[in-house]
């Protein structure tokens, strides 16, 4: 710390960073919780009855607005939605047009 109580950059800095952290571990966790929930939802409202493709519609539920929003993010910047997504371009590409987020003739 420098006079007066204030913090120098550097430890400014680190104390941003590891806010940062924070936040994320607090949305990833509010992520897990929100798809824990819903699946135990989903569960309960099958009432013992068996469903097929559960792991299929629940991707299709959270990958669309996911790719929706890194799109809207990226001002539909593909190369770098596909970076950020950690995604092949090409990959992303089949998945927006599954998704008919673009047209399939692009």
């Amino acid at each position: 710390m420098t006079r007066a109580g204030h913090l120098s950059v550097p430890e400014a800095n680190s104390l941003t960073a590891a806010n940062d952290d924070d936040q994320l571990a607090t949305e990833v966790s509010n992520l897990r919780d929100s798809v824990t929930a819903s699946v135990r939802k989903y569960l309960a409202e099958l009432d013992g009855q068996l469903s097929t493709d559960v792991y299929q519609m629940v991707l299709a539920e959270v990958e669309a607005p996911l790719l929706a929003e890194i799109m809207v993010y990226t001002r539909n910047n593909q190369t770098k939605a596909s970076l950020m997504l950690g995604l092949n371009r090409g990959t992303l590409r089949k998945k927006l047009k599954q998704y008919n987020l673009i047209s399939h003739k692009d």
